[in-house]
């Protein structure tokens, strides 16, 4: 279901999960995009002589993929806050997935919170985070 205003928005209900594109030449096409062409992003084994387990995702992918689960559920949510904890690296070219649920809603204000957390292929947790978001009335 796509929300289209506050009163769409159910407290505990879990936003559809959004599976993002971590495929090397997407992160590579960010990666020089945000002038961050360095190879830990760009190239599997200059990583790991970094010590590193692969390529990474940049954590502003990250967030950026988190904001479009967002806006997937939500097309006018306008963003006003996400915070983000990295536990893990995200590692190029592995499967993940973006879950979110609604932990608060606030009608007076417009605002909803959102839980999120992104998983990988092994279902451990990368990333989590909180973010809020303003809706219309």
């Amino acid at each position: 279901m796509t929300i289209k205003t506050i009163s769409d928005v159910e407290f505990g209900a879990q936003l559809p999960v959004f599976a993002p594109d971590t495929t090397l030449a997407n992160v590579r096409r960010f990666a020089v995009a945000a002038g961050w062409n360095q190879p830990r992003f760009t190239n599997h084994e200059a990583a790991r002589k970094e010590g590193l387990p692969g390529a990474l995702v940049p954590g502003i992918m990250s967030q950026g993929f988190l904001s479009a689960m967002i806006h997937r559920w939500a097309p006018d949510a306008q963003i006003t806050n996400i915070d983000t904890v990295f536990r893990a690296p995200v590692v190029v070219d592995d499967v993940y997935q973006i879950s979110g649920v609604v932990t608060d809603v606030d009608e007076d204000a417009g605002t909803v919170v959102i839980d999120l957390t992104v998983t990988n292929s092994a279902n451990e947790t990368r990333v989590f985070g909180t973010a809020t978001a303003k809706l219309p009335a």
